[in-house]
């Protein structure tokens, strides 16, 4: 199964590398005040939104590449990069690697306005998380919360030009391999991160080979171009559908790959098995990450439960209540419901995933994804 939010582990270390190559030299990293668990000082947040997470943004970019220079990336070379064939948005971002609680992790150093668009959807939306940003709390990934031993509630020693007492604010998944937290560009520069240490580039469609090229042609030998979007086909057991029912019914999918694909066929013919495979890795990750939502959503696919009680059917010889978590109920009552809203149609699919999810940027998304899929499975 191709999975596109996924990198192989060479992937994930290279963009990890790009982060550590341009952390604060130890010469900065020396300027440690006295009182290093001092409160920190008011960092200002997104001018004329002080403490407000702001909507949701109505269209998301993937980071498809990340380019990073030494010394950071000028302003010819974004300007370059931006006016490459292909490309649809670039963002340029603050970064390095520093010392947090005690351990080191890579840090980016962002605009919370303008990074909102390149996160994945559930961040994207949770107010939670950009209202921490913006008050220059450190927001972090799950797993870097566990390496480092930070809990909701407290502030801890943060290292790098200088060490200040910086408050632990949400938990969220990040589109940047390899990164570990974000704060605002206010608590950048306090720190010392380094400033434009790399651009994120969006370029959907394009022969990412091919671009990865013309971008390090612009920023120079000095400089690396990390592929965050490689693809992996995997084999149909290093994807395995994997639900709480002890002995699934005869014949039921073992794998999304298949899962996606007969689900499809059998609840929905004349859609594409790739628009159900978009929605699961957008919503989910493929099973990877089931919720509940900041809105309450859960499963798979995502449903809210009161949608579920309506469209939750038991799918592939399942018996007994339909189980939103359950990827065997989830995968076809999803595609029960999109079928009901006109997917079958190339004429009213849009709709009908704009009716799953009530957003244009999640339709542009999902359509993108699914051409993505299809072109890397061909007659499939």
């Amino acid at each position: 199964m191709l999975r596109r939010a996924v990198l192989s582990a060479a992937g994930t270390a290279a963009a990890a590398a790009c982060v550590v190559a341009f952390a604060a030299p130890p010469s900065q990293a020396s300027i440690i005040p006295s009182a290093a668990h001092a409160a920190p000082p008011p960092v200002a947040g997104i001018p004329g939104s002080p403490g407000s997470a702001g909507a949701p943004p109505r269209q998301l970019f993937v980071p498809d590449l990340m380019a990073a220079v030494p010394g950071g990336i000028t302003a010819a070379q974004l300007a370059k990069v931006r006016k490459l064939a292909d490309v649809l948005a670039v963002l340029p971002v603050d970064g390095g690697r520093i010392t947090v609680n005690g351990s080191s992790a890579n840090v980016l150093g962002v605009s919370p306005q303008a990074f909102r668009s390149w996160t994945p959807p559930m961040t994207a939306a949770s107010a939670a998380v950009w209202s921490d940003l913006t008050k220059g709390r450190l927001v972090t990934t799950r797993a870097a919360a566990r390496k480092l031993h930070l809990a909701d509630g407290h502030a801890y020693p943060v290292s790098a030009a200088i060490t200040a007492a910086v408050p632990f604010g949400t938990q969220a998944a990040l589109s940047v391999p390899g990164a570990d937290a974000i704060v605002d560009k206010a608590r950048s520069a306090q720190l010392g991160l380094a400033k434009n240490f790399a651009v994120l580039i969006n370029a959907p469609g394009a022969d990412l080979g091919a671009l990865k090229a013309k971008v390090q042609s612009v920023i120079g030998t000095r400089g690396q171009v990390v592929n965050l979007v490689p693809y992996i086909k995997e084999t149909p057991g290093e994807l395995p559908v994997v639900t709480d029912v002890p002995t699934p019914a005869a014949g039921a999918p073992a794998n999304y790959l298949l899962l996606y694909q007969e689900s499809a066929k059998a609840y929905c013919p004349g859609m594409s098995w790739t628009v159900l495979a978009a929605i699961g890795e957008i919503e989910s990750g493929n099973g990877a990450n089931d919720g509940p939502s900041s809105a309450g959503a859960l499963g798979p696919m995502q449903f809210m439960p009161a949608t579920w009680a309506v469209w939750g059917i038991d799918g592939f010889g399942q018996t007994g209540p339909p189980n939103i978590m359950n990827p065997l109920d989830a995968v076809p009552s999803a595609a029960r419901m999109l079928c009901a809203d006109g997917a079958a149609s190339p004429a009213t699919l849009s709709q009908a995933i704009f009716d799953y999810n009530h957003a244009t940027w999640y339709v542009n998304e999902v359509l993108a994804l699914a051409s993505e899929y299809a072109r890397n499975y061909p007659g499939v």
